[in-house]
């Protein structure tokens, strides 16, 4: 029928223990920073943070819409709390969606971008905007039908 191939698995290390000083750090979350750039997460405001190697893991589309919503809502200087009772979501919600912790529904997407002013056309070039400054050829096998 065809060859089956086995593609690596996308799971998040498990963190190490509080006392155990000499486990590597866990693979840390990636952070748009405000001049638009991937790179490994520390504070996102610190410019001088390196941008994403090509060792780096791809971004997931949570973290991607996340990062969008986020730096929409500081350049806006709004709080959590206000973008999210105008969007009609809890804080502990909108925040999880902004870490890229949480797959939001289209209508959650949709009450997060009109609470900023942000149309879902311009929300969606900003993340494939995104999405094409940190990603180059595919990383792993590609799989493509006969």
């Amino acid at each position: 029928m065809g060859e089956v191939i086995a593609f690596p698995e996308r799971r998040q290390p498990a963190a190490p223990a509080a006392n155990d000083e000499s486990s590597p750090a866990p693979e840390t979350p990636l952070a748009l920073h405000p001049v638009g750039r991937w790179a490994v997460a520390g504070d996102p405001r610190d410019a001088r943070s390196k941008p994403r190697s090509p060792r780096t893991r791809e971004p997931l589309w949570r973290e991607i819409t996340g990062a969008v919503l986020r730096e929409e809502r500081l350049r806006q200087d709004r709080t959590l709390a206000q973008v999210a009772a105008r969007a009609g979501m809890s804080v502990q919600y909108l925040s999880e969606l902004e870490r890229g912790r949480k797959e939001a529904s289209s209508e959650m997407l949709a009450a997060a971008c009109g609470s900023l002013g942000l149309g879902l056309a311009e929300f969606a070039q900003r993340c494939a905007l995104t999405i094409s400054a940190v990603t180059s050829l595919p990383s792993g096998p590609v799989l493509l039908a006969a």
